[in-house]
C-alpha cells in the first residue's frame, strides 16, 4: 500500500470532528444531569451500595417529584411484584392508569401490567375484568395467554377453549392438543354429574379437535367398562394403536378386565402379547405378565418375560425376571435370588418415573397436565428406563446403517 499525501490533511479534520462530537455529548449529558433530582442519585448510591429497600424509597421520591417519570413507575412497580410487595405494585400501576395524560401505548402497558399485579395476588375475577377489556382493543398473544392462563387455574374449560383459539389466531400456532384436553376436562365433569352423554359429546368434540388424542379413547374405555360395556370398551382402547401405540401401557390392565368379563382371556392375551411385541414398553409387559402368570402358570410367565428381557433389555426388565425366577426356584436358590432382587429393584424403582420433556419433573404416576410447568401431553407414556433403552437401540441402529 502506497503512502497518499493528503491523508495528513484529512487527519485534523477527522480529529476536530471527534473533539466537537464529543463537546456535544458531554454538554447533553450535563444538562440531563442536572435536570434528575438529587433524589435519583441518591438512589442508586443506594443500589451500589446493595441497600435496595433505601433505593426504592429514594426512587419513590423521584416518582412523586416527577410525574413524568413514567419509565421508573414501571420498574418500581414491576420490582414491587417480585418482591412480593403486590399490593405496591397495584397502588403504582393504578396511580399511572388514573393519568390523564398517559399515552395510550403506554396505558396499554400500566393495563397490563395492573393486570400482572392482580394475577400475583390470587385476584384472578380482577386480571380477568381487566385482560377482557384490554383484549378488545389489543388483541396482542400476551393478553390472550395470560386470559388463558386464567381459565386454566380456575378451571373453567369452556372459556379457556374460546381463549385458546384466540390466542391461535394472534399467536399464529396450533392448539388443539391443548383444546382437545380442555374438553376432555369437560367430559370428566359431565361424567362426574352423571351426565353420560354429555360426556360422550365432549369426547367426539375433543376427537374433532385433536385425532390423536389418546386420552379421550382411554376414558371412554374407562367409562364404558365402568358401566358393563366391555366390548365398546375394549373397540374404544384398540384405537390407541392407531394414535399412538406408546399409549398401550396405559389401556392395557383395562383391557384385560374386560376380556375376563366377556369370557374372552385367551383371545384378550393374544392380543395383548402381539401389541408387546410390536410395541415393548414395561407397563404392557406387567400386565401381560401377570395375566399370563393367573391364567397359564408361573412357568408360562417366565418364558414370557426372559423372552422379553432378551429381546429389549432394561434394568425394570430384568427386576421383573428376577420376580419370576423366585417363583419357580428351589428353596436353595431363592436366598440369592432375593439378594440379587433386592439391588436391581433399588436401582430400577429410581429408574421408574415418568419425566415432563418440558420442565424435567419426575413423577412415580403419568400426568396429562405437568404438576409443576402447567404444560399438557408433556409427559412421554414410557418411564425413563424405557426412553434411555430406546435411544441406545436408535444409536445401534444409527452406528449400523
Amino acid at each position: 500500500m502506497e503512502f497518499e499525501f493528503w491523508w495528513l490533511l484529512a487527519l485534523p479534520v477527522f480529529f476536530g470532528m471527534g473533539w466537537v462530537a464529543a463537546r456535544v455529548d458531554l454538554k447533553s449529558l450535563l444538562s440531563e444531569s442536572r435536570a434528575l433530582p438529587t433524589s435519583y442519585f441518591r438512589g442508586l448510591n443506594f443500589m451500589l451500595n446493595d441497600q435496595p429497600d433505601k433505593a426504592i424509597e429514594s426512587f419513590l421520591q423521584v416518582a412523586k417529584e416527577n410525574p413524568q417519570t413514567v419509565e421508573l413507575q414501571f420498574a418500581l412497580g414491576s420490582l414491587f411484584r417480585r418482591r412480593g410487595e403486590v399490593d405496591r405494585a397495584i397502588r403504582m400501576h393504578q396511580d399511572l392508569m388514573n393519568r390523564e395524560d398517559l399515552p395510550p401505548e403506554e396505558r396499554r402497558k400500566a393495563s397490563f401490567e395492573l393486570a400482572e399485579d392482580y394475577f400475583k395476588a390470587g385476584l384472578l375475577d380482577h386480571a380477568e375484568e381487566v385482560l377482557t377489556k384490554l383484549a378488545e382493543v389489543d388483541p396482542t398473544p400476551s393478553v390472550h395467554r395470560n386470559l388463558l392462563d386464567i381459565y386454566i387455574q380456575e378451571k373453567d374449560w369452556a372459556k379457556a377453549i374460546e381463549a385458546a383459539k384466540k390466542l391461535e389466531v394472534s399467536a399464529k400456532r396450533n392448539y388443539q392438543k391443548e383444546i382437545a384436553n380442555y374438553y376432555c376436562e369437560l367430559a370428566i365433569t359431565e361424567q362426574i354429574h352423571g351426565r353420560k352423554e354429555g360426556a360422550d359429546a365432549y369426547l367426539d368434540r375433543a376427537l374433532e379437535s385433536n385425532r390423536k388424542c389418546v386420552r379421550a379413547n382411554l376414558l371412554r374405555g374407562e367409562w364404558r367398562s365402568r358401566d358393563g360395556d366391555h366390548a365398546g370398551a375394549i373397540e374404544a382402547w384398540k384405537k390407541v394403536e392407531e394414535q399412538d401405540p406408546a399409549y398401550l401401557g396405559l389401556a392395557a390392565e383395562g383391557m384385560v378386565e374386560s376380556f375376563k368379563a366377556l369370557g374372552k382371556l385367551t383371545e384378550g392375551l393374544t392380543l395383548l402379547r402381539g401389541l408387546q411385541h410390536r410395541y415393548p414398553g414395561l407397563d404392557l409387559l406387567n400386565v401381560v405378565y401377570q395375566a399370563t402368570a393367573e391364567a397359564e402358570g408361573d412357568e408360562a410367565a417366565w418364558r414370557l418375560v426372559r423372552e422379553e428381557v432378551r429381546r429389549n433389555p432394561t434394568l425394570v426388565g430384568l427386576d421383573r425376571l428376577i420376580d419370576a425366577e423366585l417363583l419357580r426356584a428351589p428353596p436353595e436358590r431363592r436366598q440369592d435370588l432375593q439378594l440379587m432382587k433386592n439391588l436391581v429393584h433399588s436401582h430400577a424403582q429410581a429408574l421408574s418415573v415418568y419425566l415432563c420433556g418440558t420442565c424435567g419433573f419426575k413423577a412415580r404416576q403419568f400426568f396429562w397436565q405437568c404438576p409443576a410447568c402447567g404444560g399438557w401431553e408433556t409427559f412421554p407414556p414410557r418411564r425413563t428406563a424405557e426412553l434411555d433403552t430406546a435411544g441406545r437401540h436408535l444409536a445401534r441402529m444409527q452406528i449400523g446403517q
